[in-house]
């Protein structure tokens, strides 16, 4: 069980560190050989992690999916695989659907005898519904629809299937002739709700509730004949950030029971056990830039209370513990805790504290006892199993990743510093590995996005992230909770709205002034990297603060102020809890906050990559700053495109050349010659190996009991 205790990975020895390092190897504390190597980007490739959970009615068993990214010099390049498998009561993992499958959405039926999930299987057109057997066997097809299910739940007895599913779009005939023109926002495709009846020998057709509005989320009472469903106004990704509303409909006629006037963003929604009551996350009103309060409202009433309004965190995620009592998973910090609360605000505690555990990112409660399914990462693991029982520790089930076994990672710490203005700044802080006492390093500064979001004490490495690969290489690495981050209640993060790049900004480059006080970092040697509003970052670092950075690398970022907000598809969104002003209320103030409006200054050299479909972060700002970098010609760029990705590289290639892209331009400029900038194409030893033959692995989809 690993939950309260933490390896240092120098010395290999059990030492707990409070709330000042909490740094984990799995192997130490399943008594593995010492690690031996350090990480490679090979390794940063293959990690693998539980991406969803689902406990069983009884709390015996926990299905959960592991996302299995591909290997593109063995597969066809794509996403990551995400398998079923289930832990049973005696915790051992047995493998349910595995190999080249898809597996999202898993839930258990209301016997809790199989697993549902949403899956494009061989002879589907669109993704459906299936269940497997617990007791094993092949999965069946249970439900279809022409343009796929987005969404389901059952009636309680499982008698009857609730579904989302959008409408059928117009005949391709004439596409196919090539009258294929696009009328923009106009021919919205609205999302509805389908029942289906279950019982009997055969399955009757479903049927559409006429509702007003697009769905985005639904959950079947599972005491009467009634859904709660999320819905928004129109499709578009906008209304379905700033404008979801919680809805009880009869589940026979699609009539509106109840409407909750929910303010703001929306998040997770669950009845409690007898019906009676929603709990479902909220924003505090339609400026909080996330989905963090946890609202309980009376079905009969139509009136919701905030049962935690004095929590200084944020609320993640929930579940219903009994009739009256709800658990949740709440952000505090650079922490996680998960708590229990009266539905009427009363009787708040800790089931696990924040410090010194896990960083919970999602939960799974059985409704019959207090048993819960937890995904919990470390700084030594990324996402795990975890399974709680009362007020036990949570024990861990899952190693996903045996090759950290062997892999020596470097200590991560918490760190607390002072803003220029007072203001108390969150961070944590990856030291180099094998550091020596009175060395300084290059440091790569890691922004997130957002700026609602906020970097957890957990895991910390990814194709986009440099964590523990930039450690090993030499590099301290720190990410930064500047103001406007998620983890620290409403007003925090409301606090650098309306001002990009002032205040927030300041933080940033107080941390790394932090850690030149301390002796860690060589002032000369800072670099700055991050995606969506961290690319913002990168580029406002590169230009506006030339003078502190060395080097850049920008991912999906914005660089032109004006133009994002009448380019992206989340207009409202940027309006309500970010710029707070339209760009025609202050031209020159957004051009002032613009990276393009010191290209004349910029020394910094700056890697810039996008993906070429992005709508939220549109690639021409990525192209206008390349462009008018280039043009003044007076430091090094490049720009890279990822054709077939969006806000964020999905695909395993293309995850795989960022990684390698990122870390060749640090360093070149940050511990190598610096100049011009290196080769543009990377040498990849697979294809030296493709003539070795052909892989003589079963890559196919498997299933339990065949």
């Amino acid at each position: 069980m690993v939950t309260s205790h933490r390896t240092r990975s120098r010395r290999l020895l059990y030492v707990f560190f409070g709330i000042l390092l909490l740094t984990a190897l799995p192997a130490a504390a399943q008594g593995a050989s010492p690690a031996s190597r350090t990480m490679t980007p090979e390794d940063v490739d293959s990690l693998r992690r539980v991406s969803e959970v689902a406990i069983s009615p009884d709390g015996m068993h926990i299905a959960y999916t592991l996302w299995v990214p591909r290997d593109p010099w063995k597969e066809e390049n794509g996403p990551a695989w995400s398998e079923l498998h289930v832990v049973g009561n005696n915790g051992e993992s047995r493998p349910f659907i595995t190999g080249e499958v898809s597996v999202q959405d898993i839930s258990w039926t209301p016997s809790g005898e199989a697993i549902a999930f949403r899956s494009q299987r061989e002879g589907d057109d669109e993704t459906a519904l299936y269940t497997i057997a617990l007791a094993g066997g092949e999965a069946r097809r249970l439900a279809s629809h022409a343009t796929g299910i987005r969404d389901y739940s059952f009636n309680g007895d499982g008698s009857r299937l609730a579904f989302l599913a959008r409408e059928e779009g117009p005949d391709d005939k004439l596409k196919d002739k090539g009258f294929n023109a696009e009328v923009f926002e106009e021919n919205d495709r609205f999302v509805h709700i389908y029942v289906q009846n279950l019982a009997g020998d055969s399955n009757d057709e479903p049927k559409a509730l006429e509702v007003e509005g697009s769905a985005t989320e639904l959950h079947w009472s599972p005491a009467g004949n009634r859904l709660a469903v999320a819905l928004a106004p129109t499709p578009r990704i906008d209304d379905n950030y700033t404008s979801r509303k919680v809805h009880v409909l009869d589940a026979d006629s699609g009539e509106v029971v109840t409407r909750f006037d929910n303010p703001g963003k929306l998040g997770p929604v669950a009845w409690n056990p007898t019906g009676t009551h929603l709990a479902f996350i909220s924003a505090e009103d339609a400026n909080d830039p996330s989905a963090g309060r946890l609202m309980v409202g009376d079905v009969a009433a139509g009136t919701f209370e905030n049962v935690l309004p004095h929590y200084p965190g944020q609320v993640d995620d929930l579940g219903w513990l009994t009739d009256t009592k709800l658990v949740f998973l709440g952000s505090e910090g650079v922490w996680t805790s998960f708590g229990r609360v009266g539905s009427n605000g009363y009787a708040h505690r800790d089931l696990i504290p924040a410090a010194g555990n896990p960083a919970w990112t999602a939960l799974s409660i059985s409704p019959n006892g207090p048993r819960a399914a937890l995904i919990g990462e470390t700084p030594g693991h990324p996402p795990e199993l975890f399974r709680w029982v009362a007020d036990q520790e949570a024990e861990r089930l899952t190693n996903s990743n045996p090759v950290l076994d062997e892999i020596r990672l470097a200590e991560q710490e918490v760190v607390t510093f002072e803003a220029r203005d007072g203001m108390k700044i969150e961070g944590l802080l990856i030291r180099p590995l094998d550091e020596q006492e009175g060395t300084r390093y290059p440091l790569i500064l890691t922004v997130h996005g957002g700026p609602e979001s906020h970097h957890r004490n957990g895991w910390l490495t990814s194709y986009n992230a440099p964590g523990q690969l930039a450690a090993a290489q030499g590099y301290a690495v720190f990410y930064t909770n500047y103001r406007g981050s998620t983890g620290r209640g409403v007003e925090f993060s409301k606090v650098s709205q309306a001002d990009p790049a002032g205040a927030e900004f300041e933080d940033l480059i107080d941390a790394v002034d932090h850690l030149i006080e301390i002796g860690l970092v060589d002032q000369d040697k800072v670099g700055i990297t991050g995606g969506s509003y961290g690319g913002y970052a990168s580029a406002w670092g590169a230009t506006y603060f030339t003078e502190r950075f060395a080097a850049s690398v920008m991912f999906v970022g914005i660089s032109a102020k004006i133009a994002k907000s009448g380019t992206t598809d989340i207009p409202n969104e940027e309006y309500l809890v970010h710029a707070r002003r339209w760009p025609w209320e202050k031209w020159d103030f957004m051009m002032e906050r613009s990276p393009v409006t010191y290209v004349e200054q910029a020394r910094t050299p700056i890697l810039i990559l996008h993906g070429e479909e992005d709508p939220r972060v549109h690639p021409s700002q990525s192209l206008i700053l390349y462009r008018y970098l280039k043009l003044v010609g007076k430091t090094p760029v490049r720009l890279i495109w990822y054709p077939g990705e969006g806000h964020g590289n999905r695909k395993a290639a293309a995850r795989m050349d960022y990684n390698r892209r990122m870390m060749r331009w640090f360093d070149h400029y940050l511990k190598g010659p610096g100049g011009e900038p290196p080769a543009h194409d990377i040498e990849w030893p697979q294809m030296a190996d493709e003539s070795d033959g052909a892989d003589d692995t079963d890559d196919g989809e498997s299933e339990a009991g065949e």
